[in-house]
């Protein structure tokens, strides 16, 4: 044992200076080897992944490559789309506005965007601030995201106007339905109270304030970034180069790429209630945090998984899920656009912070290593996450094709009219024009403000056909189906998902369309 002689208070101090200082942090032992399992078992090209703990960076560091075939590697300055886990970068941007004075979470929309509306005037005059960032409304999943995806030629304010021709699936409040539009009207609110588009604001008043240099608030700027990881997904089987996401329009919900190093300064000020250094300055307050981490909207408990892992509160608070883990409280969120996935999840009481972002489509791959990471912090080894969310192995027989949505295909059956007879423009009230012509012998759909939605009709059976898009990256065959009046003119048409995995932002179901011409006949 050591002894110290100092005068007067100068031990006191000494030992205070050193106790505040936080022990270094070493990362989890095996983590290099397990990242590299997971990425050579879910063909992942590329990873940046962060660790943060009780205030310091412990991993900020890239895996693997850019591009797949390429060697140029990931680094900690690489960037990655994180898509959906944006949507707390917006939910923040609201809460400083709220500290400013110059919203109020539990005010109507309406107060501040009076041209705001949704298909219920009852929900269009009670829909707060808060509403719009917890998936709660009344819309279905995904509602109205085909005017968001793929590119679409609506602006903005053409998008917030053509909400209120959506239909609404539920009650008001009574359920939660994951939606990106409300986040598109949250970024226009922003705009409205603060004079700012929502990609200055968030430039000027977060990114730059927390020196995230590496990271942009567009589709659009991330695209022309030397130091990009490019966008990578499985096309019938085989993993390769696809193409990204475009079109700034779902910024607010989904369009910030950003870096490994970029991720653990966000982790930090969010575990940290805002402060951005040990001298007090702030990005925002307490309060805020308060808000952004309590649960707002229940949901549902499944039934499946691991029984030890099986949450005891499940719910979204604003711009994050929240639940508990062994124990825990857990604020996570995930994101998936064309070629990126990832995950942010924050254990609070531990001052614990993991980002895992990915340059290929596998959710298992960035849920294994986040998980398995928790568990190195949480003293658990009781899963062995490789086996857990494990695909078949590689010599194991490959899994039967997925089978499209429906009963058994009726392969004798033939359209009830000559197929000049479906070609028409249709429209929808809240999409707008669809065009079916017949080019070639064969019928030809196109979404006309989705220029990618472009394909053949092929008959699948009676007067339904799938709509085959030439993209074929979009992955999102839709059944088209025929509805016919008793002269045999067309009333309606209707669409749906071809494939239980088709995204459910392909939102085709909620569309309903009719005759652009009423009093006209089609194939004319």
């Amino acid at each position: 044992m050591f002894r110290f002689r100092l005068v007067g208070g100068t031990l006191a101090v000494l030992l205070a200076t050193v106790a505040a200082l936080p022990a270094q942090q070493t990362p989890p032992a095996g983590l290099d080897d397990f990242v590299a399992q997971v990425m050579k078992r879910y063909e992942v090209p590329g990873i940046a992944l962060t660790i943060v703990k009780d205030g310091q960076v412990v991993v900020a560091r890239g895996y693997g490559v850019r591009e797949l075939g390429k060697p140029t590697p990931v680094d900690s300055a690489t960037t990655f789309g994180i898509a959906s886990n944006t949507k707390a970068f917006t939910a923040t941007a609201i809460g400083m506005l709220v500290e400013e004075g110059k919203l109020e979470w539990d005010a109507p929309v309406v107060r501040y965007l009076p041209a705001f509306a949704l298909s219920d005037p009852y929900v269009t005059s009670q829909l707060t601030v808060r509403d719009l960032l917890v998936h709660r409304s009344g819309l279905g999943l995904g509602a109205g995201d085909l005017l968001l995806w793929p590119a679409s030629t609506f602006t903005r304010k053409e998008i917030v106007q053509r909400l209120r021709y959506v239909p609404l699936a539920t009650s008001f409040r009574s359920a939660y339905a994951y939606d990106n539009v409300l986040y598109l009207v949250a970024g226009e609110l922003l705009e409205a109270v603060s004079g700012k588009s929502w990609e200055e604001f968030v430039q000027q008043r977060v990114l730059t304030p927390l020196r995230m240099s590496d990271s942009r608030v567009r589709y659009a700027a991330a695209a022309a970034v030397r130091n990009i990881a490019t966008t990578h997904a499985p096309i019938d089987g085989v993993v390769r180069v696809v193409a990204p996401s475009t079109g700034d329009n779902s910024n607010p919900a989904g369009g910030i790429n950003a870096s490994a190093r970029d991720m653990a300064k966000w982790l930090i000020v969010q575990l940290d209630s805002g402060r951005t250094d040990g001298a007090g300055s702030r990005l925002f307050t307490a309060q805020t945090t308060r808000q952004l981490w309590a649960l707002v909207t229940p949901i549902p408990i499944g039934a499946g998984g691991l029984a030890q892992l099986r949450p005891n509160f499940n719910g979204y608070g604003l711009g994050f899920n929240l639940r508990d883990y062994r124990g825990k409280k857990l604020v996570t969120h995930t994101g998936g656009l064309s070629g990126y996935v990832s995950i942010v999840s924050m254990i609070p009481d531990l001052k614990l912070g993991v980002s895992v972002l990915t340059n290929q489509e596998s959710g298992a791959a960035f849920q294994a290593i986040n998980n398995w990471i928790l568990d190195q912090y949480l003293h658990a080894t009781d899963v062995d996450w490789m086996v857990r969310i494990a695909p078949p192995a590689a010599d194991a027989p490959k899994p039967a094709p997925e089978q499209p949505i429906g009963p058994p295909r009726d392969s004798l059956s033939k359209p009830s009219l000559p197929l000049s007879a479906y070609a028409c423009t249709y429209t929808d009230v809240w999409y707008g024009d669809i065009s079916v012509k017949l080019e070639g012998g064969k019928l030809v759909m196109r979404m006309l403000h989705s220029p990618a939605l472009t394909g053949e009709l092929e008959h699948w059976q009676h007067d339904t056909f799938v709509a085959r898009w030439r993209d074929r990256e979009l992955r999102a065959d839709a059944f088209v189906t025929f509805s016919l009046n008793p002269d045999n003119s067309i009333d309606q048409v209707k669409m749906n998902k071809f494939l239980p995995s088709t995204d459910f932002s392909y939102d085709f179901q909620d569309l309903l369309l009719k005759r652009k011409n009423p009093n006209g006949r089609c194939g004319q």
